[in-house]
């Protein structure tokens, strides 16, 4: 697996670090970042501070992420947003969907 991830102390939060471009060439290791070893986590954070470049397949990835995971995941956030993808994630009314700080 390419991207980081990492879970708090308590295993309750995994945070996902996502690297320069996301797009379809991560779809798989993005997958297997959130849905391995997450028993217990009720919370994720997708940090994109290093993300210049986000396309439509990315956005369906955290669709997907959260689809599969409504089940025990209760809150998502995307967090450290540079401008640019910021501006995608609002056009794409992510606000709706995932906390974005």
């Amino acid at each position: 697996m390419s991207l980081d991830r990492e879970f708090s102390e308590d295993g309750k939060v995994l945070t996902i670090y996502l690297e320069e471009k996301f797009d379809f060439s991560k779809v798989q290791d993005f997958r297997l970042a959130y849905s391995e070893g997450n028993e217990g986590v009720n919370s994720i954070v997708i940090n994109l501070q290093n993300t210049e470049y986000m396309d439509s397949s990315a956005l369906g990835m955290l669709l997907n992420m959260q689809k599969s995971l409504s089940d025990s995941v209760k809150s998502y956030k995307i967090s450290h947003s540079r401008p640019q993808v910021l501006k995608i994630l609002q056009i794409a009314r992510f606000g709706k969907k995932f906390d974005i700080t």
